[in-house]
């Protein structure tokens, strides 16, 4: 068996006293202090996050533009250098090969930052799909390295200590600049329903970032349990659970990031074909009547007794302070207000239908 992979902040994450596990293929930090105490960092301040497992493919030449639209459910055409879209990429059968943002760097230069534990698939099928047409298909994941700043607090934080101007940034944009002789991308985006930015760099570039914002003292570390838990409380998906090879973007509730009025794209068809006929089962929220833990996997089943689907998220909301889901239930049960069970353990609870969104957002527009 193969052993995890690294990010350059491996060393200063032990150092700190991190728990250390694997997720998607390499050693990660889940938490530092502990996860409500960062998560409650975000929500109030500013949070650093190491996302440097996080992939990055680069996508340019003559049809850049085209070849994009093919394998993207999103429509780039035409858009503004700077720009930045969410999406995802479909099988044939529409079930998601992977979400993931394109960033515009060109008419005929695009970066696709991919999820971690689908690089080496992601990659195979990208450059597969390439065929026939005029691009040049690049792996920059072990290259690059990623943090994420994030919180109210994330603007200032990012001009005070690391002499990056970003005030004029608008969410989902972009800019490329050097700082100190070094060339970096820095993003308005995040995954944790706060203002922030993403920072693209080398690694050494981003080893210097990351201490001078943990000797600022004005930043917490904060791990991958809280990324999850801030992701969670604001709807947002995670590959593997409310994503995945056999779950399409209208399962999931996510058909905004469809463009259907576009000439064509891998997966169209079938997830057209869903958009006017319907389909089985949908994504929805949960909220549990008890303090009792929904986790993923757990079945929810009717006041009867039948079981109609499963967890794919469960947490005590901590920005909430509530027994909460997001779960893969059949159609008929997908209204809201449903009154359901979730087989938690032996004993089974009373849950809600609710919205996935159990926590308002924050973004600066």
């Amino acid at each position: 068996m193969s052993e995890n992979k690294r990010t350059c902040l491996y060393d200063r994450h032990v150092r700190a006293g991190a728990l250390m596990s694997p997720f998607g293929g390499f050693d990660m930090p889940i938490q530092y202090e502990g996860i409500t105490e960062e998560h409650q960092a975000v929500r109030t301040a500013c949070g650093v996050f190491d996302v440097s497992h996080m992939g990055e493919v680069n996508i340019s030449g003559p049809q850049a533009e085209e070849y994009v639209n093919h394998i993207f459910t999103n429509d780039v055409a035409g858009a503004p250098v700077g720009q930045i879209f969410y999406g995802m990429m479909l099988h044939p059968h529409g079930g998601t090969v992977d979400d993931l943002l394109v960033y515009k760097r060109g008419d005929d230069n695009f970066l696709l930052v991919i999820n971690a534990s689908n690089i080496d698939k992601d990659v195979a099928w990208i450059e597969r799909n390439a065929e026939g047409y005029d691009v040049e298909v690049v792996n920059l994941s072990d290259d690059l390295s990623e943090l994420a700043v994030q919180g109210p607090d994330s603007e200032a934080v990012m001009q005070q200590v690391l002499g990056i101007n970003c005030a004029d940034l608008k969410f989902y944009t972009f800019r490329e600049e050097m700082l100190d002789g070094v060339h970096i991308l820095v993003s308005r985006t995040g995954y944790t329903g706060e203002d922030g930015f993403e920072i693209y760099a080398p690694h050494e570039a981003i080893t210097d970032m990351w201490d001078a914002l943990m000797e600022s003292g004005r930043v917490a570390p904060c791990g991958l349990g809280c990324r999850d838990t801030l992701r969670f409380e604001v709807g947002l998906p995670l590959y593997g659970d409310e994503l995945a090879d056999d779950i399409t973007p209208v399962e999931a509730g996510l058909s905004m990031f469809v463009k259907f009025d576009k000439p064509e794209f891998i997966g169209r068809e079938a997830v057209a074909r869903q958009k006017t006929e319907g389909v089985s089962r949908r994504i929805v929220g949960l909220e549990l009547a008890d303090r009792a833990i929904p986790r993923h996997g757990y079945e929810v089943l009717t006041p009867d007794g039948k079981v109609v689907g499963h967890v794919t998220t469960g947490y005590r909301g901590i920005s909430v302070d509530r027994s909460i889901a997001m779960a893969m239930v059949e159609t008929p049960y997908a209204a809201k207000d449903t009154e359901l069970l979730v087989q938690i353990r032996r004993k089974q609870f009373p849950a809600r239908v609710t919205a996935k969104k159990f926590y308002k957002k924050s973004y600066k527009k």
